[in-house]
């Protein structure tokens, strides 16, 4: 029950199910072979609605297989070079990253890598960031004033933090800020601030858990990713509405904006029309879709704003890290080790 992480074996399988046109939800999946077959960790309403507006301008036919990141990285892994799946996308990158280095990915064509700046996209050019999203600190105002607010994210492993901040380690979420700041700070910083966490952190189920908590004054603050707050601020603020943001800035490893990714894989049945969805989704149409579909994720495609509410993605600050570097093994390894999963 301890390794709840981006490398859940093929036991957490079970929660895929499929979403697109002429299909229907459950565990077993069936390719049809006139569709493009496109395994997505992706949330289903933004999936499915990329999906439709590709088919609508392409005429192309998508079936879509929904599961977590570490379910559908693993599930790919384990297909091989046979798996059915055309394209697969991510919410965080070292789910796309295990793929890679198992060298099932196919190049990302100039055209489509065009699309979306430099520094949004991996060194390794195999696969392409379809949005994004940041870290933040979700507080309550009655229980942590402003001037007491952590200047770091660093700071949250000192005692002074002791049931004092929540987070949900056990999910892909939270592992991808680990991850980070494994490749920005180094093995000995990241263990010594999980070994913080471990002593001072409250952990939850997930991030809608933790934004909860802190709304009902349960916890003064917790380290959650912005778009579940700007949803929920969107609609009813019934989760948060008595909580503000934290950005850390300042190239902190609070700072840190996680990139979801997509890719072609290497031995995609339908290649070109894999492709054509891949630089669809980056268009500025397709990059629109991901706006008007409220998921309040960040664009990242060039010349495509991002919904009003959300502050500047240039305006973060985030903290220069090449997604390619993030390594979900030996972030794995170093909160299994702090006794955190």
């Amino acid at each position: 029950m301890r390794r709840r992480t981006f490398l859940t074996g093929l036991g957490a399988l079970g929660t895929m199910g499929l979403v697109g046109c002429g299909s229907k939800s459950g565990d077993e999946y069936t390719a049809d072979p006139g569709s493009l077959q496109v395994y997505s960790a992706q949330h289903e309403n933004l999936t499915k609605a990329w999906a439709e507006a590709f088919t609508k301008a392409t005429g192309i036919k998508v079936q879509v297989r929904k599961g977590s990141d570490s379910s559908m990285g693993h599930q790919i892994v384990e297909e091989g070079s046979g798996s059915p799946a055309d394209v697969f996308l991510t919410e965080n990158s070292p789910a796309m990253t295990l793929v890679e280095r198992n060298k099932l990915l196919a190049p990302i064509e100039d055209a489509t890598r065009a699309q979306v700046p430099a520094g949004l996209s991996p060194s390794s050019k195999a696969w392409i960031s379809i949005a994004a999203r940041s870290t933040v600190l979700v507080y309550n105002p009655s229980k942590l004033a402003e001037a007491e607010l952590p200047k770091s994210l660093l700071d949250l492993q000192k005692p002074e933090w002791k049931d004092r901040w929540a987070c949900a380690p056990g999910g892909a979420d939270f592992q991808a800020i680990v991850a980070g700041m494994l490749a920005g700070q180094g093995a000995q910083k990241t263990k010594d601030w999980l070994d913080g966490l471990k002593n001072n952190a409250r952990p939850l189920q997930n991030n809608i858990a933790t934004m909860k908590s802190v709304n009902a004054g349960e916890i003064p603050c917790g380290v959650i990713y912005h778009y579940y707050w700007y949803r929920d601020q969107a609609g009813t603020k019934e989760g948060s509405g008595n909580t503000k943001l934290h950005y850390f800035k300042h190239q902190d490893p609070g700072a840190f904006v996680s990139l979801s990714g997509g890719a072609v894989l290497a031995g995609a049945k339908k290649p070109d029309e894999a492709r054509k969805f891949l630089r669809y989704i980056t268009s500025p149409a397709g990059q629109k879709v991901l706006v008007d579909s409220q998921s309040m994720e960040y664009a990242v495609g060039i010349g495509v704003s991002s919904a009003p509410a959300l502050p500047p993605l240039s305006t973060l600050q985030a903290p220069p890290v090449d997604p390619f570097t993030l390594n979900s093994d030996e972030v794995s390894r170093l909160m299994t080790d702090a006794g955190i999963l």
